[in-house]
């Protein structure tokens, strides 16, 4: 199942939708009032819908065997499928071994691959739509670079979780861009979060894959910008695997409905590049992972 969240272009409203045969869409809201259905979630709130778990799922599954009214995916405003998330986006660095080896030039004190995942996070302020315009605060710095990433999007609540148990807590996956102000970033030292928390920076979506309908192992991601390939790789190249970055990051810390996780970026960023390569105004970044699909996201002046 395909969960996307949308904007109604007159109320501004926000709602959810199902994705039904690629291009059309059901109106959560108005599917559920039109079959006299009482929800067991706030329609107009994806976190809402993820915490409500298996009667939620319930809910869905009726729908979409009942909806009788649909709309063309084309026609809605999409945002991203977690358009105000309750918590930072949880991040993982480091997490491909041609990525590490690529930044080893600016860091060479730093030899080996960490013994355990290196977290980080961004603001709630960073998200933004699949298809949104990138702030470009030329007042700041010209350095702004890409990150593909898939993310995890947490269902069930859990502390300590074991690594065999992770996928359980896994409610679905989502598409994101890590974006970065590179030297902001490198200004904090190793604290990361400024140079990673510029507002607008994490295009999301465009929808979230329910975990029983995709594999997270072995999916292609990519990134072009102006329709040149930046970064390929597949998740099979993780070093740290999701089960892994979950019993990790839950240790003592709990994971809540809703919280999203961002497993880290492969090879080919634009810092590393010889010479380096940033996005400017007028640019189009498009973020593709197999599975989920691609958010195209000009740089806005």
């Amino acid at each position: 199942m395909q969960l996307l969240s949308f904007r109604d272009r007159v109320t501004a409203a926000i709602g959810i939708g199902i994705v039904r045969d690629t291009d059309r869409v059901i109106d959560v809201a108005r599917s559920a009032a039109a079959l006299g259905l009482t929800l067991p979630f706030d329609a107009t709130d994806m976190v809402s819908l993820i915490a409500a778990g298996a009667a939620a799922r319930t809910a869905l599954d009726d729908l979409v065997h009942r909806a009788a009214e649909d709309l063309p995916l084309a026609a809605l405003e999409l945002v991203a499928p977690v358009p105000s998330p309750r918590k930072n986006i949880f991040c993982v660095g480091w997490n491909y071994l041609e990525h590490f080896a690529e930044g080893a030039k600016i860091r060479p004190h730093v030899k080996d691959m960490p013994e355990f995942p290196t977290f980080f996070t961004k603001a709630p302020t960073t998200i933004c739509g699949p298809y949104d315009p990138i702030p470009y605060f030329a007042e700041l710095s010209a350095q702004l670079d890409w990150e593909v990433e898939l993310a995890v999007v947490i269902g069930t609540a859990g502390r300590d979780i074991a690594k065999e148990d992770a996928m359980e807590h896994v409610f679905g996956f989502t598409a994101l861009n890590d974006l970065s102000w590179r030297d902001i970033q490198r200004r904090h030292g190793q604290q990361w979060f400024k140079g990673k928390s510029i507002d607008g920076t994490c295009p999301m979506g465009p929808w979230i894959v329910t975990c029983d309908a995709l594999d997270p192992r072995g999916l292609d991601l990519v990134t072009r910008v102006n329709g040149l390939v930046k970064q390929s790789s597949n998740t099979r190249c993780m070093y740290f695997d999701i089960p892994t970055i979950i019993a990790e990051l839950s240790r003592g810390l709990t994971l809540e409905a809703g919280d999203i996780i961002a497993t880290g970026t492969p090879p080919g960023v634009g810092h590393a590049r010889t010479p380096p390569e940033f996005m400017h105004p007028g640019d189009v970044l498009e973020t593709e992972v197999a599975g989920v699909g691609v958010l195209r996201n000009p740089i806005g002046a």
